[in-house]
C-alpha cells in the first residue's frame, strides 16, 4: 500500500473564513484561498513550533498560537497557482488521541460533528499503522474512539 491513508480515505476538512485546516496523526495542513494572481513576494508566512503568522498583501490571515505543538524546522509553505497558500506542520506529539480542537488556542475551531469525523480518522489511521496488512480506508468505527481508541497492545499475538 504505497498510498498514504489520508488519500485513499479523504479528509475531513474544517472550513474557516479563509480557506479550510486538516489533520493526520503527524502533520497539520492548513489551505488558504488567495486572491488569484498573488506572488510569493507578497506572503509573510512565520512559524514556530507553539504559533503562527500569515500575512497577505500586508493584511493579517490569522495569528496566534497554535493549538499543538510542531516541529518548526520541519514546516513548510508553497504558493499554488498563484491562489491557494499550503502550510504542512509536523506534530510533535504524532499519537492518535492527539485530535487537535481548533488550529489556534480558541480560534478555528472545529464543530463537534467534524471534531468527531476528525477523531475517528486518526483513530483509523493508527489501526492501519499497526495492521498493515489490512486496509482500514473505508472502515466505519463507532465506539470507544475517543483518544485514539482502545488499547491493544497488551493483548497477546
Amino acid at each position: 500500500m504505497s498510498v498514504h491513508f489520508e488519500e485513499r480515505s479523504g479528509v475531513i476538512p474544517c472550513k474557516t473564513a479563509w480557506g479550510s485546516w486538516y489533520q493526520t496523526m503527524e502533520e497539520v495542513y492548513i489551505e488558504v484561498n488567495v486572491p488569484p494572481g498573488t506572488s510569493a513576494k507578497e506572503i509573510k508566512c512565520n512559524i514556530g513550533s507553539k504559533q503562527i503568522e500569515l500575512r497577505v498583501k500586508d493584511q493579517q490571515i490569522f495569528k496566534g498560537k497554535l493549538f499543538g505543538s510542531t516541529v518548526c524546522d520541519e514546516a513548510t509553505w508553497t504558493l499554488e497557482d498563484k491562489k491557494l497558500i499550503r502550510i504542512v506542520l509536523m506534530k510533535t506529539n504524532r499519537e492518535a488521541g492527539n485530535c487537535w480542537q481548533s488550529l489556534l488556542e480558541g480560534e478555528f475551531m472545529a464543530d463537534p460533528w467534524v471534531q468527531d469525523q476528525m477523531q475517528r480518522k486518526l483513530t483509523l489511521e493508527r489501526f492501519q499503522r499497526e495492521n498493515p496488512g489490512f486496509d482500514f480506508s473505508g472502515a466505519e468505527i463507532s465506539g470507544n474512539f475517543h483518544g485514539g481508541g482502545p488499547d491493544f497492545s497488551s493483548l497477546q499475538k
